[in-house]
């Protein structure tokens, strides 16, 4: 039985890949996720991904999760030690799978409870405000927090929670979340952080991040060794780029925007991975 339901998904999953292409491959329509999962494990199988030459057509009309699990797993170790995923960009199947994970003790903070539980897998969840976690004091080796930043102290009642009190507009809220970070982080330890990048807009249910913000959260991390890597969306697909090159990219709005632009970008215009050591 259980063949049988793996083999119907399977062929419902290629499916919707197939309809997706032939749909004319507009993000969010019928087959997108489905598509977009398909070559995000594809990248991460292939594995060599270069922060600092991408291949032609690299994520095609997928957004930035594209460009940041690859990256992510090019600069995360193997070994044992403390992991917090800050947002919950780990919680897939495939995603926790992945052997730079293998050894590691997990633990997902995101703002209420999602679909699916890894808890057989000793994940621990935790639902909390980012900016006021219950961690001690250096617990975590690394902290990974990627396209997550830019929602806190936004109206996350939009998209992620009917708790109305997530109903804010604090465009400063993340800076608590990054010293908050600094505070739960071993000394060396690292922050594995991404945030859209371009002209700063507010959307209400998050924010672009322009470079005056970006250096505001290496302020307050005050590393004592960063990388910043800016990857830039054109109409065929995701390359890498200089901050100056990101700095007037937009953003689609899948929730308030019908359509996305001529570039049929996914999401971000442009978006920096940043690792930031203690």
């Amino acid at each position: 039985m259980n063949f049988i339901m793996n083999l119907i998904k399977r062929i419902l999953y290629n499916i919707s890949c197939i309809l997706f292409v032939l749909n004319g491959m507009k993000p969010w329509r019928i087959g997108y996720n489905f598509y977009k999962h398909k070559k995000i494990r594809e990248a991460l199988e292939r594995g060599g991904f270069d922060a600092k030459k991408l291949p032609p057509g690299h994520g095609f009309r997928i957004d930035d999760r594209i460009v940041e699990y690859p990256w992510l797993f090019s600069r995360l170790p193997d070994g044992e030690g403390n992991l917090l995923d800050a947002g919950s960009v780990l919680n897939i199947d495939y995603i926790l799978s992945h052997k730079a994970l293998g050894s590691k003790k997990i633990f997902i903070s995101t703002l209420a409870p999602e679909r699916h539980c890894f808890c057989q897998r000793g994940v621990s969840y935790v639902y909390q405000d980012l900016r006021d976690t219950c961690y001690k004091d250096y617990y975590f080796d690394w902290i990974v927090c990627l396209s997550t930043l830019e929602h806190v102290g936004m109206d996350n009642t939009m998209v992620y929670t009917k708790d109305l009190t997530k109903m804010e507009n604090d465009p400063l809220a993340y800076l608590r979340v990054i010293k908050e970070f600094r505070r739960i982080l071993k000394p060396g330890g690292v922050l594995y952080l991404s945030v859209p990048f371009g002209k700063h807009k507010n959307h209400g249910w998050f924010q672009v991040f322009d470079g005056v913000m970006v250096d505001r959260i290496v302020s307050a991390f005050s590393p004592s060794f960063a990388i910043e890597n800016y990857f830039k969306y054109e109409p065929d697909g995701w390359m890498t780029a200089f901050r100056e090159e990101c700095k007037e990219a937009l953003s689609y709005d899948m929730i308030t925007e019908k359509t996305p632009g001529k570039d049929y970008a996914a999401a971000s215009g442009a978006n920096v991975c940043l690792e930031l050591v203690k």
